[in-house]
């Protein structure tokens, strides 16, 4: 009936079922459940529509990536601007969006359960949220990447008893969100470290919130709950959260002469060091290097290159016992740390980035759509018989 196998995958074994011409694999490991032309990890090269992310991580402006990821080429200067003008025509938030922020429970909410309600929210004051014909879906996708910035910036201010900061339509993306969140023009570094983070963090393939957001629209569904579910699924420490609890492991640590005690205790209690490691990757995440460029400049900029050395410290180690080289959410850390984010801002940030990709796949998933309906490998009793109530447990 079944034959149970164990595979080699991505360094590690992975469990693997045949059964009744069936493959069942735990966490869907090794597995392709579709094709798309949006980015691909081949041989530990990450590229969005072909272009290797190293080439764009060091030239390529946000914008660039976002309609490179919808529409699979780079924008003519023309293309660009149109974009841009779009995406500032839609950066502000609905009143009744900022309101409703003053409604939480401030001290209780983490920012990501504010952005995953705020955009579910969005959704009730979109007259096209139901319609689903290409142009009304493209439209969406503006208004959706466009007021992300203004949702994490606001609900940071407001939960601070400040006022939220109006976007400027005269800043690019990246400098709108820092400026958004301080009020305070960004330095020229701190834009293009912040437009290097969301250009690495725009897509990533089928990653578990991207495969979440097709899932949810593949029964047609709209694109607001397609990237509300997204965003739960990011929400999680084994997905987005891994950079917040790499800066709460950071500021545990504190001093560089805490390092080697405080990792060499985790690895021989094996308990697992977050920022290490990649399912997908071999020999190493190639986003990773441009975040701890970033990182070294900045913390010397700010005066504390103790995060950065803290972090090739502990790098070494981990890298050197466990073979496992740091991923994209190691040293953009320290990056966003420096830049002044508070550290639970982290993950939002992220999706900041990545709704870029989602929306790249949801309307990708549109195009040619079939429902996402996997099997299970039933391990529970066999038949069984119903007993009356007063029967049982005699």
């Amino acid at each position: 009936m079944f034959n149970v196998q164990t595979k080699m995958g991505m360094g590690k074994f992975y469990y693997v079922k045949e059964r009744f011409g069936m493959t069942v694999t735990r966490g869907l490991e090794g597995v392709v459940a579709t094709t798309s032309s949006i980015s691909s990890i081949i041989d530990d090269t990450l590229t969005y529509a072909g272009y290797n992310i190293d080439d764009l991580a060091e030239n390529a402006s946000f914008e660039e990536v976002i309609y490179l990821l919808w529409h699979r080429k780079l924008p003519t200067q023309s293309q660009l601007d149109e974009l841009k003008s779009q995406l500032a025509a839609n950066y502000s938030l609905p009143e009744e969006v900022l309101n409703h922020f003053k409604t939480y429970p401030i001290d209780k909410v983490h920012p990501m359960a504010a952005l995953r309600s705020a955009v579910s929210l969005l959704g009730l004051y979109d007259e096209e949220a139901d319609q689903m014909d290409e142009e009304a879906n493209y439209k969406k996708a503006i208004r959706l990447q466009a007021k992300m910035p203004a949702i994490v910036t606001a609900f940071a201010r407001v939960r601070k008893g400040l006022e939220p900061i109006a976007p400027r339509t005269d800043l690019g993306f990246a400098a709108n969100f820092l400026y958004m969140l301080t009020g305070k023009e960004p330095e020229p570094i701190a834009i293009e470290a912040f437009n290097k983070a969301l250009v690495l963090h725009a897509d990533h393939e089928l990653n578990a919130s991207t495969f979440t957001a097709r899932v949810c629209v593949a029964t047609l569904s709209d694109i607001y709950s397609g990237v509300t579910a997204a965003i739960g699924a990011l929400k999680g420490p084994l997905h987005g959260g891994a950079n917040e609890a790499v800066m709460k492991m950071l500021t545990e640590i504190s001093t560089l002469e805490n390092v080697e005690p405080y990792i060499r205790e985790k690895l021989e209690k094996k308990e697992k060091i977050m920022g290490f490691g990649h399912r997908v990757y071999r020999q190493g995440d190639p986003r990773a290097k441009h975040l701890r460029e970033m990182s070294k400049k900045l913390t010397e900029l700010t005066g504390e290159p103790h995060w950065y050395e803290m972090s090739t410290q502990i790098e070494a180690i981990v890298t050197g016992e466990k073979k496992l080289p740091p991923n994209v959410d190691f040293y953009s850390a320290s990056v966003y740390h420096s830049l002044g984010i508070d550290h639970d801002l982290f993950t939002p940030i992220f999706a900041v980035s990545r709704v870029s990709g989602w929306l790249a796949h949801i309307l990708e998933q549109y195009e040619n759509n079939r429902l996402i309906r996997p099997r299970a490998d039933y391990t529970g009793p066999g038949m069984q018989k119903y007993v009356p109530v007063e029967q049982r447990g005699l």
